[in-house]
């Protein structure tokens, strides 16, 4: 059994001890089948080339942007990137909150349809099961909600303890494993809330590119989590989705599991329209627009990188190297499940500084405690105030509008750059670059060569994609895709976001 705690929490100890009663009773012995046992692949797979997409979903679309709400949700991820797990789960007030993306995807034969979360900053994809008596019918506004259920499906197939899988994500061989016990996992928070579940393995349905704008759908098969009891804030019908479908670097990821597989590279990227709420998200070689890429910093759990300066108009700030860096977190860390931006306190606050200068006869107000506000028109935002351009290793860089780091609140604007350095201990002073930096460019995530990179874009266009197998190019759009048929009408959700899986054969 797989057990993650939380740092900086309270209770952690005595809740793994309730959670073991818990597995006891709720997942007893669960034998899987000869097919699982024996490490076969599952039936149904198609195997052929091509590209894929899911379609992706904005899920505060089409509702104000709360700073308050923004920063709670910031606050609450960021002790889940702290503490160095990269096995978030879903749902409001959880350590690592709730992505702000997700995907419907299809599990199984025959196929059913699930809402997923999509997560840069997590690994291991899990939906709820029908063990799960407890989770909510409907989710987040409305949407109906399903529990996958390993019968039902003709390739569905359970993990067992003893199968590589298992004994690599539980960090060695599980101790009184056989081989007709489950693998189970479990996530344990510092303030006592988890997720409990096992791990199976079924084919999953996305769309392959095929063409220029056109898909076909495949499928391969993926081990991911059957979540069976969730606690605390985790079942809140207010914020419920199916799962979690992450994009993190282990080799648990469906991404890792489909690269090594050879069905796809470990390459994808996002554009984020911070102008007309649509955008890309994209997984494969990404060959038009060009994009500059920096190292990742090596030995991270997450997608950290190493910035070098920071520069508000044409004036650089006045900065030493250590300063981007927090304890033993190396670098500052791109998550596009963040919202804002965290600065330690020695680059918040000439930053801050600086950019005030250009606008000195300003009444700056501090609402709630937290936030720097000030009255100012609109319409001459962008004039007003400096852009500032943040400065990475390998000469790469990455400018800011003013547009995109202040935003409206309570008749205000206020500032999206967030200080670190009063936040609370294990969050102090970290360097972290969420959707407030991202939006309105192309980032790239390319762990095949351990960059990462971005490039101004018009997020509502088209970028191109390689086929590694054919060397086609083929253009992959923004798509605007409201899932009504599963969302009371009343709250349809706008499609932010197009993902497209480029299928790469290797002889």
């Amino acid at each position: 059994m797989m057990v993650t705690t939380k740092k900086g929490g309270i209770a952690a100890i005595s809740a793994v001890s309730k959670i073991v009663k818990l597995l006891s009773f709720f997942l007893v012995v669960i034998s899987p089948t000869s097919t699982a046992a024996s490490g076969e692949e599952s039936s149904g797979v198609d195997e052929g080339g091509g590209g894929a997409v899911f379609t992706v979903n904005y899920k505060f679309a089409g509702m104000e942007r709360s700073l308050s709400a923004l920063k709670a949700h910031d606050s609450l991820r960021h002790l889940q990137m702290l503490a160095g797990v990269d096995l978030p789960i879903g749902g409001t007030g959880r350590p690592d909150a709730v992505g702000l993306y997700y995907a419907r995807i299809g599990i199984g034969t025959p196929s059913r349809d699930y809402y997923v979360q999509v997560d840069t900053g997590s690994d291991i994809m899990w939906v709820n099961c029908i063990q799960c008596t407890e989770c909510p019918k409907n989710g987040y506004h409305g949407l109906e909600l399903t529990l996958y259920d390993p019968k039902d499906s003709l390739t569905g197939t359970l993990v067992s303890c003893d199968q590589p899988f298992c004994v690599e994500i539980s960090g060695g061989p599980v101790s009184d494993c056989s081989a007709n016990v489950s693998c189970l996992y479990t996530e344990v928070y510092g303030d006592g809330s988890f997720s409990l579940g096992y791990f199976v393995k079924d084919v999953v349905q996305y769309d392959r590119v095929s063409g220029d704008l056109q898909t076909k759908s495949t499928n391969g098969s993926v081990i991911f989590g059957c979540g069976a009891r969730q606690s605390g804030d985790l079942d809140s019908s207010d914020e419920a989705l199916d799962g979690i479908l992450g994009f993190g670097k282990s080799n648990s990821s469906m991404l890792s599991q489909l690269a090594s597989t050879g069905r796809v590279k470990k390459m994808f990227a996002h554009c984020l329209d911070g102008v007309n709420g649509g955008g890309i998200f994209v997984i494969g070689h990404v060959v038009e627009p060009k994009v500059n890429t920096t190292p990742l910093v090596q030995n991270q759990p997450h997608y950290n990188v190493n910035m070098t300066a920071v520069e508000v108009g044409r004036e650089f700030l006045n900065l030493t190297g250590d300063v981007f860096e927090f304890g033993n977190k190396k670098g500052t860390i791109i998550d596009s499940g963040t919202t804002l931006a965290y600065l330690p306190q020695v680059i918040y606050e000439p930053l801050i500084k600086t950019i005030l200068s250009w606008q000195s006869d300003l009444k700056l107000r501090t609402l709630h405690d937290q936030y720097l506000c000030f009255q100012y028109s609109e319409e001459s935002l962008d004039d007003g105030f400096p852009p500032v351009t943040l400065h990475f290793e390998s000469s790469l860089t990455l400018t800011v509008y003013p547009r995109e780091y202040l935003f409206p609140f309570e008749g205000l604007w206020c500032f999206g750059w967030q200080n670190s350095g009063i936040q609370s201990r294990d969050t102090m002073n970290m360097t972290l670059l969420g959707d407030l930096v991202l939006s309105n460019k192309l980032v790239l995530y390319d762990l095949e060569n351990q960059v990462i990179g971005w490039a101004e874009y018009n997020c509502s266009s088209s970028i191109q994609l390689k086929d590694e197998s054919t060397g086609s190019v083929h253009l992959v759009g923004a798509h605007y895709l409201s899932p009504a048929w599963r969302l009371s009408s009343q709250w349809s959700i706008i499609l932010l976001l197009m993902t497209a899986l480029l299928h790469v054969l290797v002889y």
